[in-house]
């Protein structure tokens, strides 16, 4: 072949000039502009439902333009290289590896916090003793179980971070999707398959959510973090009303218009922390056909939710924008049907609840075995005892180990034979299997000892709070104190009986301040869901144990009988009234306490 003529060479030189100058500008001079290219692939849904915001003028928040530059999945190598020269995340990355479960806590710790994703809360108990060893070898020697009866291992060092993660995987958990705009612990009933009361067994509903969302990426990156719970008809509450998504199971009697039999009912639109539970939207579906609604639910939120405005972007704010029937429209378009609905006179009612049930021994339908729950303060555990609780879940039960929403854990399939063993081999590592009212319904965030959000010692508190009631009052019915330590609410402090959310304090008048709560009181959850009202504003920390004192001293004085609950008498009363008889008591406990 002959070499091109100096003529040749120099068209060729300016055909690929104006080629280039054609691609700077975007399309031929004097020609229409190019069309944009449709996104594609799994992280299409989500650049479309930006596109839209900025194509309306809006503007995306920091969160969206960070998942928009890079997806944080597809920044593990560099996570690695981090974590290799130990590095502390810039604020993205910051945002960026919460995807693959990592929360970096300074100024609070300096370091990272890991949480893990559990369907259903149950995991084997050579799991949690890889959990334990996990802990010594990257953190600081204990875990937390969390209010969505999960795990969080505390005080990773960055060089940790990469090591810890695989660990994770090695042993048979992941961390993927714990943290951010994801779907985050699948919770479910603890007492699934052992309970006489329940209608159904969520944990293969909770496993299949699970490991549905784990592999669809075009599940991950939402407007906002979701929560997604299934309840079986136990005695222990799932809390599912504080949910976004809620399936609970229900019996259909004959004549409903549908085949009788065990249906899932749908609640939507949960989130205490904004002062909403989830209400019943009249839908039933199929226990088989729970992932397929979930994932229409998810669709549409993904595409209509708010990514301007971090406080409104959850699915709330699209229901009360919308309204429920045009959400669920767009639910059944997305699904290509209509979805069954159910009068609920034709639903069967739900059996009891038991606070108490995740405390101490109780029958299992199995003839001759029981659950036994142990009693964590404030969730916490050394690595040593979750070594020895490993071994007790192996020797004595079934294997099993079932943590709770109320931040402990049960052991399963104890034979009668054994359950004295179990509890003293629980005794002897400084826990318990029977707890106090007060210690029973005891719930706190991590606080700031471990939160940067946090205005307050929310697990310190929360313990004093009980020791000085228990020290002070014999109470034979259930409450729940509920402490956390921002408006997250990650201890759901609006459901609580009596519920404390961290408040900085203001002291003097040079602007000091000290740790304190905002109280609120007549929440509610299960077969009672309430949101709590608030009773007093910015109580210094150190005089919470003695408010608390007077709230329950003026409710055993003045309810109608023991089966009034503290959460009942308070909403017979109007708050200047129920602050004027707490008040008169607060004085002699303030006191006392001092």
């Amino acid at each position: 072949m002959t070499d091109f003529s100096a003529e040749q060479k120099r068209y060729l030189e300016g055909f690929a000039t104006g080629v280039s100058a054609v691609r700077a500008v975007g399309g031929v001079p004097g020609a229409a502009p190019a069309a944009k290219a449709e996104p594609t692939g799994p992280d299409a849904i989500h650049i479309k439902a930006q596109d839209r915001v900025l194509t309306s003028g809006g503007k995306l928040n920091d969160q969206e333009k960070w998942k928009r530059a890079e997806h944080p999945f597809d920044a593990y190598r560099r996570l690695k290289a981090d974590a290799d020269a130990g590095k502390a995340p810039k604020p993205d990355d910051n945002f960026r590896w919460r995807y693959h479960g990592l929360f970096w806590v300074a100024p609070n710790q300096i370091s990272y916090m890991c949480r893990l994703k559990i369907p259903n809360g149950i995991l084997k108990h050579w799991q949690f003793a890889g959990v334990a060893d996990l802990a010594d070898a990257h953190g600081g020697g204990y875990c937390h179980v969390t209010t969505r009866a999960n795990l969080q291992i505390r005080e990773i060092a960055p060089e940790h971070a990469a090591p810890l993660l695989e660990g994770l995987v090695d042993i048979g958990l992941t961390a993927k999707g714990a943290g951010a705009d994801n779907i985050r612990n699948i919770t479910g009933s603890p007492t699934a398959g052992i309970d006489a009361q329940e209608i159904l067994d969520t944990r293969p509903l909770a496993r299949s959510w699970h490991f549905h969302i784990l592999n669809d990426r075009s599940l991950f990156g939402l407007p906002r973090k979701f929560n997604v719970a299934f309840d079986g008809g136990g005695i222990v509450p799932v809390l599912e009303e504080t949910n976004d998504i809620g399936f609970q199971a229900v019996r259909v009697r004959d004549g409903s218009g549908i085949e009788p039999g065990v249906w899932m009912r749908l609640v939507l639109g949960g989130i205490s922390g904004h002062k909403d539970l989830a209400r019943d939207t009249g839908i039933v579906c199929r226990p088989s056909e729970c992932d397929a609604v979930a994932d229409a639910i998810l669709r549409v939120f993904i595409e209509n939710g708010d990514r301007t405005n971090r406080n409104k972007a959850r699915m709330k704010y699209v229901l009360d924008a919308w309204g429920f029937d045009k959400y669920l429209a767009a639910v059944e378009e997305k699904l290509g049907r209509k979805l069954d609905r159910v009068a609920p006179d034709f639903a069967e009612p739900r059996g009891p609840f038991d606070r108490f049930a995740h405390i101490g021994v109780h029958r299992q339908v199995q003839p001759g075995l029981n659950w036994i729950g142990v009693l964590l303060p404030v969730g916490r555990m050394t690595t040593d005892q979750m070594r020895a609780l490993a071994e007790i879940a192996c020797e004595c039960g079934d294997g099993d180990i079932r943590l709770t929403v109320w931040q402990n854990f049960l052991f399963s399939g104890v034979p009668d034979a054994k359950v004295a063993e179990v509890e003293a081999r629980v005794a002897a590592l400084g826990l318990s299997t029977s707890a106090t009212s007060m210690q029973a319904g005891l719930v706190a965030c991590t606080g700031a000892t471990g939160c940067r959000f946090a205005a307050a010692h929310t697990k310190e508190w929360a313990l004093a709070i009980a020791e000085h009631v228990d020290a002070r009052l014999k109470l034979e019915v259930p409450v729940n104190v509920h402490v956390t330590g921002c408006h997250n609410s990650c201890a759901q402090h609006y459901i609580g009986d009596i519920g404390l959310i961290g408040a900085k304090v203001p002291v003097g008048d040079d602007g000091d301040t000290v740790e304190g709560f905002d109280i609120v009181v007549g929440g509610g959850f299960a077969d009672d869901p309430k949101i709590g009202r608030e009773l007093w504003l910015g109580v210094k920390a150190e005089e919470c144990p003695a408010r608390v004192e007077s709230i329950l001293r003026a409710y055993l004085a003045g309810r109608s009988g023991p089966e009034e609950s503290v959460a009942q008498w308070t909403r017979r009363h109007e708050i200047d009234q129920l602050k004027a008889l707490c008040e008169a008591r607060t004085g002699r406990e303030l006191e006392a306490a001092v």
